[in-house]
């Protein structure tokens, strides 16, 4: 996703599930289109280089979800402080987790 209105959109409409270190929202359109991802990373994470890191890390983890998710599906993923001190298989336990909670991920 890269337009504001997308991310609110989601964000404010979508399905939301929390976790130590990621707040994922989902809202499916009902489009014929792949599944969207976008990510939210504030100031508060760290530097440039630390947020960075940590969007590298949830785009890795959503390229091997994305398979899993259903066509025309948009996921907000928002990164909270905690994320910056965070592995990658941490991130990977998180995102995975909101998405089979919210009930829109396919086995």
């Amino acid at each position: 996703m890269t337009r504001g209105s997308d991310y609110r959109l989601v964000v404010r409409r979508g399905s939301r599930c929390g976790g130590a270190r990621v707040v994922a929202s989902m809202l499916t359109t009902g489009e014929s289109r792949a599944a969207r991802f976008g990510f939210i990373i504030s100031k508060q994470v760290g530097t440039a280089v630390v947020r960075n890191t940590v969007r590298r890390r949830l785009k890795a983890v959503c390229a091997e979800a994305l398979p899993r998710v259903p066509e025309g599906t948009d996921v907000v993923i928002r990164a909270l402080p905690a994320s910056a001190t965070a592995t990658y298989a941490e991130l990977s336990a998180d995102v995975n987790r909101c998405l089979d909670r919210l009930g829109q991920v396919r086995p």
